[in-house]
């Protein structure tokens, strides 16, 4: 049935992963530069906000640096997430194919495993480093936001959805052997 938990498992994650491509990942800040008592604020979306990519705000001193000036390219995380999401939706149509639907949602896991090591180890390292670069060689410094912590939820849903359908798995299973 639709209205197993397992379907909410899933529309949980793929809430998660949806929420990964509206909001920010990581804030990144650079102190006094590049003129004295300013500060030089960029941030990783994997979409790059529409709008001027560098743009001075009169009433505060923050320069904000676009993403597009990096050259920063986010399509295989962007590519990864989608692909998460069609899982977890697929998997949800897929409630009378039990073993299919544990299936993808354990595929789904290893997925957004594979995006949280791509995002933190190589997504939000290496936009740091093309940062750095452009500013001169000093690391910014570096907030976490919500697309950062919205991958490890999805993973959690994953992981308790394949446990709920194989708990229902196992409980057909005892009912056909009372027959």
């Amino acid at each position: 049935m639709i209205q197993r938990i397992q379907s909410l498992w899933l529309l949980l994650a793929a809430c998660c992963m949806g929420l990964c491509l509206m909001v920010p990942v990581a804030k990144y800040q650079f102190d006094n530069m590049p003129t004295e008592g300013q500060r030089v604020e960029a941030q990783l979306d994997l979409f790059a906000p529409g709008g001027a990519d560098m743009m001075l705000q009169m009433d505060q001193p923050v320069v904000h640096y676009g993403q597009r000036l990096t050259g920063m390219e986010t399509w295989p995380l962007v590519t990864i997430v989608l692909v998460c999401m069609v899982i977890a939706v697929v998997a949800i149509l897929l409630f009378k194919r039990r073993t299919l639907q544990a299936r993808l949602s354990a595929f789904g896991f290893i997925l957004s495993v594979v995006y949280a090591f791509l995002l933190f180890f190589w997504g939000v390292d290496h936009y740091a480093d093309l940062l750095s670069a452009g500013m001169g060689g000093t690391q910014p410094e570096v907030t976490w936001h919500v697309g950062a912590y919205a991958p490890l939820a999805a993973m959690v849903f994953f992981f308790l959805a394949q446990r709920a359908i194989k708990k229902d798995e196992a409980l057909v299973k005892a009912a056909d052997r009372l027959r």
